[in-house]
Order: structure tokens, then C-alpha cells, then sequence
């Protein structure tokens, strides 16, 4: 990329925090647009406008009136006429549109978990392309974050090649998590619902549009396809992560690229962060155990700075890896003296077994079974280890928010993980955590005992933490590597284009 180059970008997606968060989508579609534009890039966003949506504190300035989609006549009730809402910052620079419409959005409570998810998705992709073919701003390159907006380069593709303004554009697909396909489960789909991604994008009231595979479609169309580590994106290449479609990604793999997501150094800083009893940093870690007292209180723990000190903050979800604790935790809990703190929400079962052992070991596990933003910093300041035995882990956020903080990462060696946590070696002295590579009950007990054994020695595990607390996962790197991303992608384009 030349170095005075300055793009045009819109990211588009289900989710952006901070005026729409779920998970760590909503995060990333805060962090990387606002980093693109401290490089002189003039990066913004476009997704729904939910019911949940702050309006109070975002102000909104109508853009586009009575946005209608290209084929009315599939839309006999009107329900499809949207309006394009603009954020703009003090400066009056545009930071976000929203696609407002009332039946799809802003009469749902939440984000997702509805029926008609695919309908509400591709209403985004089209409304998107609509207001773009219209509109006196047009990016030179979209960003289709995840399978929700899978449809705007198959669209591009197709209803819009021909178009003067839209052909220009480059996408790039990005891949957040390929389990998520569409509205169904790909390893359970018939021969006759299929989608090979070849037919045309059924109208929106046709059930047809329901079994349409987003991800596939957008990995089949767009000029670029990324995903957020270069580990997942050679992991989903094959039968064991490819989640059936490792042979196109292969086809396509020349086009195929991974940067690890980062951290936003000024959401999670433990000198600065209010949420903290004590401010810190990495040369004063020992003011971080006013941080660990006071979470063990929080926990009706007994305040014990000698004890370690385990954190769960996740989803309890069996990709996360925490069927692996299931039949060892007991025996850690018997056999070493340790504390376990988990937050988060998730699976049944999952759930249960952890609330069972905050009712068998009450000195010992406490847990807040609810997702809790402020409670998440409290944690990482206080933890000794935050446990990560993902099965597969596209990118993860979590170790690099704990490392901030100073609490050990303790992981599986899977996507994101393998390329962000380093695994200590007492003999060189030099890693940020502790990591098994097999994904059974034996390889975790094991590392579990080393990082108990290892929190024996202060100064070990305080270099451990300095280490971790010193490496650089702030969005900078990433954010300029997104840059000549999208040139590679406008590049592709131009040459596609001009055959």
C-alpha cells in the first residue's frame, strides 16, 4: 500500500459496539474501524438499528428516505421500505449508518434468535447495496463481517455486476466463527436443501431463502476472504475445522488470509480502568493483590493471596472447551489447594456442573452465571489464570484482554491461541502462558499442575505476568495489516473487472 493511500470503508455487520454488542463481533466492529480512521482512513459501518439501541445517547440524523428494494413486487405489504439513519462524532464526521425498519428491527428486543433471521439478513445486504447505488459516498472497499452478511458479494455478483457505481466495489468477507453458517446446521442438510451457492438469491418471502448457506456464499463471491488469525485460517482449510467447507476454501486459497483481532489498549488498561479497587501496572504488580482481595470478597471466597487463584469468563459452550472439566476439576479440587471464580452464560449441562460446585466447595468455586462487562475487568485484575481449553478458537479476545491485566492465560494450542499465547519455558525463563496441544481430560490436568506448581515461585509467575503485560495486541499492527488487505482486494477486483 503507498503510504499516502487513504481508503474509503465500510464494514457491515449484525452487530458494532458500542450502539450494538453481543459478543466479540460487536467489539471488533468498534476497535477496527476506529483504528483505521487514526491511519487516515475514512472507515465507517452500517448495521441495523435495533429496538435496544440508545437513542439518547447517539444522536441520528436521517440520510435516506424511503429505501426500497429492488424488486418491489416481492414485497406486496411494504414491509421492506427502510430508512438510512447517520452517526456522526463532534466533528461532524460520519462514524455509522443504520438500516431502520421497523418489522425487522426495531420491534426486536434482541439481535438474533428469531425465524426469520435469514430475511432480516439479507434485507441488510440489500438495503446496503441500495442506499450505496444512491448515495454521494461510496467506499472503495466492503467488509461483510461473518455469515449474517454473506449475501452482499453474491448480490454484487449477480443483481448488481453490471451496475456503474457498485461494480467498483471490492468485498472482503471476513470469517469470525465458520460453525455459523446460515439458519441451520450444515452437517445436517438434505440432498434436496442443499445450496451449492449457484442458484439465484430467492426473493425475500420465499421459504427457499431460509436454506441458503450465507457462508458459503460469501466465501464464493468475494474478492478477498480473511478470518481473524492466520492459525484459523489454515485450520479451517482442512476436514477437522473446515466445517465442510474446507475444499472451497482451499479453491480459493490463494485469496485466503488471517490477522489476529486485537485488543483496545484504552478499554482494557489496568493504570487508568475505574472499575478497579487498586490501579496498576506491570511495575507495580504488587498492588494487584488489593484487586485479587477484593474479588475474593465480591465471591464470599476466603482471602487468601497465597491460594491461586482460576478464572472461567466465557460462554459455557462445549466449543470453549469445558467438557474437559468436567471429570477433572474435582480431582484438582481435591488434591491442590486453588479457587475458581466463572462468569458467564451458556450450555445446561455446563451451567449445572459449575453451580454444583459452588454448592459442594463453597470456599472454594463461586460464580455469577451472567454475562457482566464491569465484572469481566474485576476478574482479570484479581485472577492469577483465566482458563481457555477451547476445541477451536477463531481468535479469541479473551487471553489478550487478561494479559493486559496481568492474569495468566492457560489454553488450548488452536487458532488465535496458538498465535497470541506463548508457552512458558522454565528453562529460558521467556512465555506469557501455558498451553496443551491435545484436546482431552489428561492434557489439561496436566497443565493445570504445572501452572500450580509454578505459582509457587512470585518471581516466576510476576515475569510471567510482565511478559504477558508487555506484549503489544493494541489494534495498530492489526488495523495497518487491514490496510494492505484491502488493497489486495481492490487490486483483485480491478483485474477481475477489466477481463
Amino acid at each position: 500500500m503507498t503510504k499516502d493511500k487513504k481508503l474509503k470503508i465500510l464494514f457491515v455487520a449484525s452487530e458494532a459496539a458500542p450502539y450494538s454488542k453481543v459478543g466479540g463481533l460487536g467489539e471488533v466492529l468498534r476497535a477496527l474501524p476506529k483504528k483505521l480512521r487514526e491511519l487516515g482512513h475514512d472507515a465507517r459501518i452500517m448495521a441495523p438499528k435495533y429496538a435496544s439501541m440508545d437513542v439518547n445517547k447517539f444522536s441520528l440524523k436521517m440520510e435516506m428516505k424511503d429505501l426500497k428494494p429492488i424488486r418491489p413486487e416481492n414485497d406486496p405489504n411494504g414491509l421492506f421500505v427502510s430508512n438510512v439513519l447517520r452517526h456522526e462524532n463532534e466533528k461532524g464526521e460520519t462514524l455509522a449508518y443504520f438500516l431502520e425498519n421497523m418489522e425487522y428491527y426495531e420491534k426486536r428486543a434482541n439481535p438474533y434468535g428469531y425465524t426469520d433471521d435469514h430475511v432480516r439478513w439479507a434485507l441488510l445486504a440489500k438495503g446496503t447495496l441500495e442506499f450505496l447505488k444512491q448515495s454521494s459516498w461510496q467506499p472503495d472497499v466492503i467488509v461483510a463481517a461473518d455469515w449474517h452478511t454473506g449475501l452482499i458479494s453474491n448480490y454484487l455478483h449477480t443483481d448488481y455486476k453490471n451496475d456503474a457505481v457498485l461494480s467498483k466495489i471490492a468485498v472482503v468477507f471476513s470469517i469470525h466463527n465458520i460453525v455459523y453458517q446460515g439458519m441451520f446446521d450444515p452437517h445436517f442438510v438434505s440432498d434436496m436443501d442443499y445450496d451449492s451457492g449457484q442458484e439465484e438469491i430467492p426473493a425475500f418471502d420465499n421459504p427457499r431463502l431460509a436454506k441458503l448457506n450465507f457462508m458459503r456464499r460469501g466465501i464464493m463471491y468475494a474478492d478477498v476472504v480473511n478470518t481473524v488469525s492466520p492459525t484459523y485460517a489454515n485450520e479451517i482449510t482442512t476436514p477437522e475445522f473446515g466445517e465442510l467447507l474446507d475444499d472451497l476454501l482451499k479453491e480459493r486459497r490463494l485469496c485466503l488470509f488471517g490477522i489476529l483481532n486485537g485488543t483496545d489498549y484504552e478499554v482494557y488498561n489496568p493504570e487508568t480502568d475505574s472499575a478497579l479497587v487498586q490501579n496498576y501496572n506491570s511495575k507495580s504488580l504488587e498492588k494487584r493483590l488489593e484487586n485479587k482481595s477484593a474479588l475474593q470478597k465480591e465471591f464470599n471466597l476466603p482471602i487468601r493471596p497465597e491460594v491461586p487463584l482460576f478464572s472461567i469468563v466465557s460462554r459455557l459452550t462445549d466449543q470453549k472447551g469445558f467438557s474437559l472439566l468436567l471429570e477433572t476439576t474435582e480431582p484438582l479440587l481435591r488434591n491442590f489447594d486453588i479457587q475458581l471464580v466463572i462468569e458467564g452464560s451458556g450450555d445446561g449441562n455446563l451451567v449445572s456442573f459449575f453451580q454444583d460446585l459452588v454448592k459442594k466447595y463453597p470456599q472454594n468455586v463461586a460464580g455469577h452465571f451472567n454475562f457482566d462487562d464491569t465484572l469481566t475487568h474485576r476478574i482479570f485484575s484479581g485472577a492469577d489464570v483465566v482458563l481457555i481449553p477451547s476445541k477451536f478458537e477463531p481468535s479469541g479476545l479473551t487471553q489478550m484482554e487478561a494479559m493486559r491485566y496481568g492474569t495468566v492465560p492457560l489454553v488450548r494450542k488452536t487458532g488465535g491461541l496458538a498465535d497470541s499465547v506463548i508457552d512458558y519455558d522454565p528453562k529460558t525463563k521467556k512465555g506469557t502462558g501455558f498451553v496443551f496441544e491435545s484436546f482431552d481430560q489428561y492434557s489439561f490436568f496436566g497443565v493445570v499442575v504445572r501452572a500450580i506448581e509454578t505459582y509457587r515461585y512470585p518471581k516466576v509467575w510476576q515475569e510471567i505476568q510482565r511478559q504477558g503485560m508487555k506484549s503489544d495486541f493494541s489494534w495498530a499492527n492489526s488495523a495497518k495489516e487491514y490496510g494492505q488487505l484491502f488493497e489486495k482486494a481492490i487490486t483483485l477486483h480491478t483485474q477481475q473487472t477489466n477481463e
